[in-house]
């Protein structure tokens, strides 16, 4: 009888465990294609699959916008060159919705070629205050600050199959807290 029991307990431990490591590949799954839908440029698949509850702060229009401006401008090119998932949550259950953390980094190419020297220097300070000063580096003949960045992201499903994204910035802290 105690060998049942303790085999029906590591046998829904397991099951357990393999749910888990189920959900969050399939939030790994998710979010790898929403953020190479940005590498890629691909803005208005990329906005589909931001978190909906977001939009009721900016529209979808403002959200191409703004992407858009991120990452097709002419002046400042925009280059995603490494990302990893480094970490992502276990699901929680809040209000209907299931929200998980994802930790990840980037390094990203920041070319300025297009910009006179007093505005390099303005996107450095901002670039530094946001990231940290070891995490930018410029390259003077490339005329490109690399950033290495370690971010956040929400990620939100009704039915743990569908994630939808936020990414988490601190300027976005007052926001996100509505």
């Amino acid at each position: 009888m105690k060998s049942k029991l303790i085999f029906s307990l590591l046998f829904f431990i397991t099951v357990l465990i393999y749910a888990q490591k189920n959900e969050q590949q399939t939030i790994n799954n998710s979010f790898i294609t929403f953020f190479n839908q940005l590498k890629n440029k691909q803005i208005d698949q990329a906005v589909e699959n931001i978190y909906p509850k977001y939009y009721t702060f900016a529209s979808k229009d403002q959200m191409k916008m703004i992407l858009n401006m991120t990452y097709n401008n002419p002046m400042i090119k925009v280059e995603v060159q490494n990302f990893k998932v480094n970490k992502i949550g276990n699901p929680d259950l809040v209000n209907g919705e299931y929200f998980s953390v994802v930790d990840y980094s980037t390094r990203v190419r920041f070319g300025t070629e297009n910009l006179q020297e007093e505005m390099r220097k303005n996107i450095q300070n901002m670039l530094v205050q946001k990231y940290g000063q070891g995490n930018v580096i410029y390259y003077e003949n490339e005329m490109a600050y690399f950033i290495n960045a370690k971010s956040k992201a929400c990620a939100v499903s009704k039915d743990k199959k569908n994630w939808k994204f936020v990414l988490v910035e601190k300027e976005m802290k007052g926001v996100l807290d509505k």
